[in-house]
């Protein structure tokens, strides 16, 4: 990942701006800031929440940590270099879905799902989303203490 390509993934979002603050480009909704980060810099700061933040730097500490100032509020500096395309995007949009209007991410929402939806209507189960009632649950084993 670049700075033009995380630049051109945050502009693709609706009403979103780019603006220059304190010597760094800055994304926003409505004046909120969601990426902040420099077309020459190794890092970004991107919003998130605390459990995201404390699970992605769990995940790959070389690649994500602590934003400084902002870090107690979940924000995270993430590593250009070593995210990679996929993940950056569901970072993006979260962090553009926690800064626009619920009317906008609802529509958002919409598109993307009409867009998406296969010929039979149904979308196939993503991963991490839960089973319908009455499927089968896997089964995890427990200690005998």
């Amino acid at each position: 990942m670049n700075f033009a390509q995380l630049q051109r993934l945050c502009l693709a979002l609706p009403d979103v701006e780019e603006r220059e603050t304190w010597g760094d480009v800055t994304f926003r909704v409505r004046d909120k800031i969601f990426v902040i980060g420099s077309p020459g810099g190794e890092f970004i700061s991107i919003k998130a929440s605390l459990d995201d933040q404390s699970g992605l730097i769990a995940m790959d500490a070389d690649t994500f940590a602590v934003s400084a100032y902002t870090g107690r509020y979940g924000w995270v500096r993430v590593r250009l270099r070593t995210v990679g395309a996929d993940l950056m995007t569901r970072l993006v949009t979260a962090a553009w879905k926690r800064t626009a209007a619920k009317r906008v991410v609802a529509q958002f929402e919409a598109a993307v799902a009409t867009s998406t939806t296969p010929a039979g209507g149904r979308h196939p189960q993503r991963t991490g989303e839960r089973q319908a009632e009455g499927s089968p649950r896997p089964q995890t084993r427990r200690s005998s203490r």
